[in-house]
């Protein structure tokens, strides 16, 4: 097993991708944040793509972790693949790969006096408001009831106004909308606004440079900002491919019904993979560049959870798990010789206890 680490607390190198694209910008990227420059300059950079998310990159480095890859022998889980690579996002700050589109929210849009508000299953609420204590701006966080007890303690601990009410993610973001028409509040969104979705993009230009061979990548998919950056940065360079429960097939009904649709929304991941429709940005993306998108089963994803504690020692919540359950159940089998990359996406959950 080798895993490759990025060194804690320092900003890593431009990386050869970013070093090919950022010549097609002019001027320096780093800049006071919410500066007119910046504010211009990410109305210039609002195209969802790989030199956007090339530039994005390079702004929000000193707020994020590159965070690492493990490669596993296959047969570790009874796969029949070339190679195994885990993405492990889950080590990003808060937890999370939405650290990385509230980040760059807060860097390129103008925040105003009263702060910022988002509405969210639980990641996206903890990722805004790290995001403003790093930047020193008031933050209210809409949550379900159905959020995880981990996201709730986190999204306090990183000190913003929290708002728990609803069933499910749609019922925040109403009453989050609600909010900003009252307060003046600037939102943002867990997936369908341009900055957050060129911010997880991001994650997808770290990919490229750690596994270069790639054949194959696993993307669970909720509201679809997380699938539609990375299909943005690969454009079918390789397979990508969008995995999401049965009980919450968001992309899958959309696909059918040609537009973004709600759709049902429940099951093991409610907390995180079930928005009841995915974004109307992420959609084209999705329809040009995701390969296949894959329904799985609750209890495949309770599985994959569990497997990779077993096997690993790593532990991620459900919906993190939940792009490795094609895989591991066997609806996916690779082909001869295929390089296979799941991405492990979040890990905030109470499965562990180490009070005992």
């Amino acid at each position: 097993m080798r895993l490759t680490l990025s060194t804690a607390g320092t900003q890593p190198s431009d990386p050869p991708v970013y070093n090919r694209i950022k010549k097609d910008f002019s001027g320096t990227l780093e800049m006071p944040k919410n500066s007119p420059a910046v504010v211009a300059a990410s109305e210039q950079s609002r195209t969802i793509d790989r030199p956007g998310i090339a530039q994005i990159y390079h702004q929000i480095l000193p707020y994020i972790r590159r965070t690492p890859v493990v490669d596993i022998a296959p047969e570790d889980f009874g796969i029949d693949a070339a190679t195994l690579s885990f993405k492990l996002e889950y080590l990003q700050h808060t937890g999370s790969f939405k650290t990385r589109g509230a980040v760059s929210s807060l860097l390129l849009r103008p925040v105003p006096p009263a702060g910022v508000v988002a509405a969210s299953g639980g990641n996206h609420g903890a990722a805004v408001a790290y995001a403003a204590k790093r930047f020193g701006v008031p933050a209210r966080i809409f949550v379900p009831s159905v959020a995880s007890p981990a996201k709730i303690e986190r999204i306090r601990n990183y000190g913003a106004e929290l708002v728990i009410g609803g069933e499910r993610y749609a019922d925040a973001l109403a009453a989050s909308e609600a909010w900003r028409e009252k307060s003046g509040a600037m939102a943002v969104h867990a997936y369908d606004q341009p900055e957050t979705l060129l911010g997880q993009g991001t994650v997808g230009l770290e990919l490229s440079e750690q596994l270069p061979g790639l054949d194959t990548l696993f993307v669970a998919v909720g509201g679809g900002g997380l699938l539609g950056g990375i299909a943005a940065w690969y454009e079918r360079r390789i397979n990508v491919i969008g995995v999401e429960p049965e009980t919450a097939p968001t992309l899958t009904r959309a696909l059918e019904a040609g537009k973004p649709v709600d759709a049902e929304a429940g099951g093991i991941a409610a907390d995180s993979l079930a928005p009841r429709r995915v974004g109307e940005l992420m959609f084209p993306l999705a329809k040009k560049s995701v390969k296949r998108v894959q329904l799985v089963p609750d209890q495949a994803i309770g599985e994959a959870q569990q497997k990779l504690w077993e096997v690993l020692r790593v532990v991620t919540e459900p919906g993190g798990a939940a792009a490795f359950a094609p895989l591991l159940s066997g609806l996916y089998r690779p082909a001869a010789g295929e390089r296979v990359g799941v991405l492990l996406c979040g890990a905030n959950t109470t499965a562990v206890n180490f009070s005992g």
